[in-house]
């Protein structure tokens, strides 16, 4: 059995630094094990998974068991081994073989109640992009269940070329231009608002903070809260930034403004005056120009396209919404993007 070796700061002498080391050991040995028997766990499903299609497909009888396979299957191992082999987790067995075919693409930071959400979805690149995603931004079973209710994969794939599709699916969603971080629309279900017609910016933006985390989730990776209501001083006169972030991959100041309703051209020449002051005033060493988001519950897209014409900062318009998207309506739209081709 390999040691586990790790450094502890403190009295080596005392008793408390004594208890201290033990619990360190304890937790690290328990996480340690929890990844190992998780792995164990994903591949030997796999495994399983592998001799039931294998059976299903060459089995000499095959024409006997036909369709109650799972059935049997189900009544003999739960005899055997207990619980854990109802038909319908052997039927999650089966479907996760068929979904990830090939034992090197399973991740071992993956658990097997995230590949369970991952096999709900019956889109290839889907299932790539949040196998990708759930490595790279390290989300829970909650976390990755709500960006696959909301149709994070087609929100990102919508507004690509079919090549950046792909190649999601392959990589997950690489933040390196201001641009990929917006997303249209953002969804902010999680705020609960009751009646959509009825509620107030600033409403809006107190619920947003009270939900931080569920809307650090919503905008992706990187963020990180400076804060509301952030106050510009020009000639004697106040403006207030509804929100600002500082995005840590990026290196740049983001600043949001919440629109109750449609976004007007008075609201991109504003912030665009708020962008030309944090570029002045308040980046320091290192920083990249600052990115601006308007966001509101409708855009007029001719007006919006006049609106940011020539403006050289890095101003986005995008809307957002209160309830989750129409899986139907987004899923054809990804499948004519991907069907079409150029002459």
């Amino acid at each position: 059995m390999t040691s586990i070796k790790m450094e502890i700061k403190g009295d080596n002498n005392s008793y408390s630094g004594l208890k201290f080391q033990i619990s360190e050991l304890l937790l690290l040995g328990r996480e340690k094990a929890g990844r190992a028997i998780n792995t164990i766990l994903v591949q030997t499903y796999w495994q399983i998974g592998r001799h039931i299609v294998e059976f299903e497909q060459n089995g000499k009888d095959k024409a006997e068991y036909g369709s109650e396979l799972l059935d049997r299957l189900s009544r003999d191992l739960s005899l055997e081994f207990g619980k854990g082999f109802s038909r319908s987790n052997l039927f999650q067995i089966r479907q996760f073989y068929l979904k990830f075919p090939k034992i090197q693409t399973l991740s071992g930071q993956l658990s097997w109640s995230h590949y369970v959400e991952i096999i709900k979805s019956d889109h290839e690149l889907e299932i790539g992009f949040y196998t990708k995603q759930c490595e790279k931004e390290n989300w829970s079973v909650r976390e990755l269940k709500r960006q696959m209710k909301s149709m994070l994969f087609h929100r990102i794939a919508i507004s690509k070329d079919k090549q950046t599709i792909l190649s999601l699916s392959e990589k997950g969603a690489e933040i390196q231009l201001a641009s990929d971080i917006i997303k249209d629309p953002f969804v902010f279900e999680f705020l609960g608002i009751p009646n959509p017609t009825n509620y107030s910016e600033n409403e809006l933006e107190t619920k947003l903070i009270l939900n931080l985390q569920d809307f650090l989730l919503e905008l992706g990776k990187g963020f990180a809260f400076i804060g509301r209501q952030y106050r510009i001083s020009l000639g004697g006169r106040h403006f207030f930034v509804d929100l600002v972030f500082y995005h840590r991959i990026l290196k740049c100041f983001v600043l949001i403004d919440l629109k109750r309703g449609e976004i007007d051209h008075q609201d991109v020449g504003q912030m665009n005056l708020y962008l030309n002051y944090f570029r002045k005033e308040e980046n320091t060493e290192g920083d990249n120009s600052p990115i601006g988001i308007v966001l509101g519950a409708y855009k007029d897209q001719i007006l919006v396209e006049y609106a940011t014409e020539n403006i050289s900062n890095q101003l986005f318009v995008s809307k957002y919404q209160l309830f989750l998207p129409d899986k139907k309506q987004l899923a054809d739209e990804l499948e004519k993007l991907l069907d079409f081709e150029n002459p």
